[in-house]
């Protein structure tokens, strides 16, 4: 389930509790075109365990397949992280990797760690020559930004970001046996959106997420607790139905706290990484390109969960049912509309709608008790659910999605322009 922000993100601030274990910095390359910081690391003090999920588009960037291939070699083992922002490094061929593998070289030259240890990560435009000379110059001067306060990992939250307007924070404590430990998110992501990603041993603007803990943790662990957490956060969201080519989410245990993950501490974890997960991906919905309307689709009474999924993502990629959100128009025929074709076997008349509380269908037309000004008006908040009962089982999803409007047009029309 994903969980809504306690505070607005714009608001959101790194409180004093960050994982032990890691240093954060940020510089500026010369990248963006708007001369913002866009280059960022994330130096573990030793080595972290680590695992990581990317996205099942076919088209990779090369920092997915050098970030994989250094996972794969290291088992797990991961010293450094560094992202750049606006330029994805995809489609750039053969010189795109050599060049991703040449900022790696060169970072692990500059921070001390092994080349195989550096994790590396782009997002940005499609296709263009990748500027691993401007990053190469910027390192010394991200290695003298690193700290571990808060102001230090908000800085590496900021210089991830292209077309966010606003940086992506959640954090999470928990006690096992006295002993507390702790992990830090951090996201960015507001085009491009619809993350499918895959099994951490597969292969697979973009959505880039890093998650921090001082666990003490082997990678095979990690490996079996991030998809659990991942497929009911961020593979329950969707922006515009796009799936990136750079698509990343990374997980690392530092060790720091000296908290053991076992069978003990196994659940904690297991709880507050979810949490963490669920307060990212509704973030990045939320600060949207254009979005004016979160909307959580509840598709409940399947048969099997990826039945209810299936379901709400032919709905929450439906245009007309998008763009009937951004004016709250009231309009279940949409909804029903985009269930029917979604390839999912359901009775229509054993169907109830529910647009916040409000009943618009059931028993297979118009319900007897909608009220179009009362629909119109709960469509009028920012955020709302719509439920669907399908009334054959007891599966159920929640999938975030969001309206489609102008500015998100606007934005993307000329975006490498």
């Amino acid at each position: 389930m994903i969980g809504k922000l306690e505070l607005m993100n714009d608001k959101l601030k790194v409180s004093e509790i960050l994982p032990g274990g890691f240093l954060w910095g940020a510089a500026r390359a010369g990248i963006k075109a708007s001369g913002n910081p866009d280059l960022a690391c994330a130096l573990v003090e030793g080595v972290a365990q680590a695992t990581a999920m990317y996205t099942s588009n076919q088209v990779v960037a090369a920092p997915v397949t050098v970030g994989r291939k250094h996972l794969a070699v290291t088992r797990g083992r991961v010293g450094l992280v560094l992202v750049n922002a606006g330029n994805a490094n995809c489609a750039t061929g053969q010189a795109g990797i050599e060049a991703c593998e040449k900022t790696c070289v060169e970072a692990a030259e500059t921070f001390g760690c092994i080349f195989d240890e550096v994790f590396p990560s782009s997002t940005g435009i499609i296709g263009v020559p990748f500027p691993a000379d401007k990053i190469v110059a910027a390192l010394p001067q991200l290695k003298s930004s690193l700290g571990n306060s808060p102001e230090h990992a908000e800085n590496f939250a900021r210089a991830i970001m292209t077309t966010d307007t606003r940086m992506k924070v959640a954090q999470a404590t928990f006690v096992v046996d006295g002993v507390e430990a702790r992990i830090f998110g951090a996201a960015k992501g507001a085009g491009m959106i619809h993350p499918r990603l895959g099994a951490p041993v597969a292969p697979h603007a973009t959505m880039l997420v890093y998650l921090f803990t001082d666990i003490e943790a082997d990678s095979a662990q990690l490996r079996e607790l991030l998809p659990p957490a991942v497929e009911r956060s961020f593979n329950s969201i969707s922006i515009d139905g796009d799936t990136s080519t750079n698509d990343t989410v990374l997980l690392l245990a530092s060790g720091a706290s000296g908290l053991r993950l076992n069978e003990r501490s196994q659940g904690s974890f297991a709880s507050a990484l979810a949490e963490v997960c669920d307060k990212l991906a509704y973030a990045i919905v939320d600060d949207g390109e254009g979005v004016t309307h979160v909307v959580t689709l509840h598709i409940t009474g399947a048969l099997r969960e990826s039945d209810a999924k299936q379901i709400a993502k032919s709905i929450a990629h439906s245009p007309l049912c998008k763009t009937a959100w951004s004016s709250a128009d009231p309009n279940w025929g949409r909804l029903m509309a985009a269930a029917g074709y979604s390839g999912v076997e359901f009775d229509p008349a054993k169907v109830t709608v529910k647009i916040g509380e409000e009943r618009v269908y059931e028993g297979g037309m118009r319900s007897p008790s909608f009220d179009e000004a009362r629909a119109h008006k709960i469509m009028q908040q920012r955020d709302y659910t719509i439920s669907m009962d399908l009334g054959q089982g007891t599966a159920e999803c929640r999938f975030v999605t969001c309206d489609l409007t102008e500015q998100y047009v606007r934005i993307n029309a000329d975006y490498s322009t």
